[in-house]
């Protein structure tokens, strides 16, 4: 066989470097987790990042197991170059769109950021984010809000509160009146046009079935005279929407109706966003110059600089009352560096611009660092799984004793890193740092 004779003999006197990537594009020798989304890319690991992760003996036990914890992360190098213009490098490990993970509160970042672009694009007079909002029913499992007057605006409904709900403590039930107020197709169609074809918000966080979940509640918005100045119907999205990974089933068991149901649970229907695509938004988000224009909220400077607040804040800096109780402690919602530990103390200097996620064992962070001391900043964004007994919904995950930590020693391992790596441009962040002390005007 002189032919199969030649072909070896080729393939054996290939270059290593040559022979290494045709091995990582060999579709026998691919990791096969599902079909391939739509425009998605299958990543190949750093190694820079592969070996800062190995280096650090904290998170080598779960590094080790990582198919078993579903990892994911994502690490963005920063440069600036001489007009301050950032540059981004990405370092990535085991990311993977067709793995499916349950994104949980990470979907509150875009729909934070959509519903002010909703208000800019409604040119109602008078319609703002301080604008209160109240919201009827139409349809089952949909739960009123109604007006409340009251001398206290942190407590008014309105879209900016909403906002700081989720942003500062990831409030469920305030996404699920933006959500409302965007309706479950607008809100899809709009991503996929912002170029993240793979992203579906298409529930509640509330027990609503999936067809309860495409209606959507009426709502009137009423100015500070409590004039209705706009009012948005019931609306149904009549066409249920397509899933891009198929069939997605979790767990060996889970639990349901206070029994336990000795098989997998289903995510078909629930939310999905690929960790690149919250990577993407959180970019967009805090450098809204440097990303493609598709890819850029309608957003005015203001709008930007509200989420940016938000997104850095902790419950007691923002001076948000409803969240002044020591209940509401710092790091309340910062997994990285942090670990959510109630007893750590903010570190000076270090701003975290983030969004988490927490549910059905599943933990991640997407986080942007920036610090005015060191001047260094960079971006990270992982997902971790822990749930060592495979059952879903049970309760029992092992948030604090693996998931947690593991991203606090991520998030301290990549900063110290960052701390030691050469720049030849070091960033001037004191625009970006201004808006932190503007309390009175992202209110």
């Amino acid at each position: 066989m002189p032919n199969a004779r030649t072909f070896l003999l080729q393939w054996a006197a290939m270059p290593p470097a040559i022979l290494w990537c045709l091995l990582l594009i060999s579709p026998g020798l691919s990791r096969e987790d599902g079909p391939l989304p739509p425009g998605s890319k299958i990543s190949v690991d750093s190694r820079l990042l592969d070996s800062l992760l190995r280096a650090d003996s904290r998170l080598v036990p779960v590094i080790r197991n990582s198919a078993k914890y579903e990892l994911q992360i994502i690490y963005t190098q920063i440069t600036r170059d001489r007009q301050n213009r950032p540059h981004f490098t990405q370092h990535s490990f085991h990311l993977d769109a067709r793995r499916y993970f349950n994104p949980a509160s990470l979907v509150k970042l875009p729909v934070a950021a959509l519903a002010l672009e909703k208000l800019n694009r409604l040119r109602q007079p008078g319609l703002t984010r301080r604008s209160v909002m109240v919201t009827g029913t139409a349809f089952r499992c949909q739960t009123p809000v109604p007006y409340v007057a009251t001398a206290d605006s942190d407590r008014l409904n309105t879209v900016g509160n909403y906002i700081k709900r989720m942003l500062l403590v990831s409030d469920n039930n305030a996404y699920n009146r933006l959500y409302e107020f965007l309706g479950q197709r607008p809100l899809n169609e709009r991503l996929w046009q912002m170029g993240y074809p793979n992203g579906r918000i298409v529930r509640r966080f509330a027990p609503c079935d999936s067809a309860a979940n495409r209606h959507t509640n009426p709502i009137t918005f009423y100015n500070e005279r409590g004039t209705a100045i706009h009012n948005q119907p019931a609306v149904v999205n009549s066409q249920t929407l397509s899933f891009p990974l198929g069939r997605i089933a979790k767990g060996r068991a889970h639990r349901a109706g206070g029994r336990l149901i000795p098989q997998p649970f289903d995510f078909t229907t629930a939310n999905y966003l690929p960790l690149q695509d919250v990577t993407d938004i959180l970019k967009a988000i805090i450098f809204p110059d440097a990303v493609p224009g598709n890819q850029r909220f309608s957003l005015s400077p203001t709008d930007y600089a509200f989420l940016r607040y938000y997104l850095q804040s902790s419950p007691h800096a923002s001076a948000f009352q409803p969240f002044a109780s020591n209940k509401y402690f710092d790091a309340y919602k910062k997994y990285f560096y942090y670990g959510r530990n109630p007893d750590s103390r903010l570190q000076r200097g270090l701003h975290i611009y983030n969004v988490v996620g927490m549910s059905h064992g599943y933990l991640a962070d997407v986080a942007y660092f920036a610090d005015s001391v060191k001047q260094i900043e960079f971006m990270v964004s992982a997902i971790i799984y822990v749930n060592n007994d495979g059952i879903i919904n049970d309760g029992a995950y092992e948030y604090t004793a693996i998931g947690l930590p593991f991203l606090a020693y991520l998030g301290q391992s990549l900063y110290q890193y960052e701390g030691r790596r050469k720049r030849l441009i070091q960033p001037n962040l004191s625009e970006l740092f201004a808006e932190t002390k503007n309390r009175r005007e992202n209110r």
